[in-house]
């Protein structure tokens, strides 16, 4: 996932068209609807890279993670960590379930 967030890769290229992305708030369908979600975040935040913290995890068809974005923003810099759970079927990503915070 690190790399849709970080400009790497578009979602249509690596996400399942019956895609599902669980945030705590709200679901996200299909890879245009993601893609629409990251670049709404790219534009938000400038400079925005990621490293992975712990991981990948993996267990059957499930790979799990621990990341750090950091960016800026018009106020300053910041630094978010997260956690993500993916679910791969036939070499797509078709489920995502994100958690983030400010750090």
């Amino acid at each position: 996932m690190t790399g849709l967030w970080s400009g790497r890769y578009r979602a249509e290229d690596v996400v399942s068209g019956d895609f599902v992305g669980h945030w705590p708030t709200r679901d996200v369908h299909g890879p245009a609807e993601l893609q629409a979600v990251i670049d709404d975040v790219r534009r938000t935040f400038r400079d925005l890279q990621f490293v992975i913290d712990v991981g990948p995890l993996h267990d059957g068809d499930l790979v799990a993670g621990r990341w750090i974005g950091t960016g800026a923003t018009r106020d300053g810099p910041v630094r978010y960590t997260g956690n993500d759970i993916i679910r791969i079927a036939n070499g797509a990503i078709v489920e995502y379930w994100n958690g983030a915070a400010r750090a």
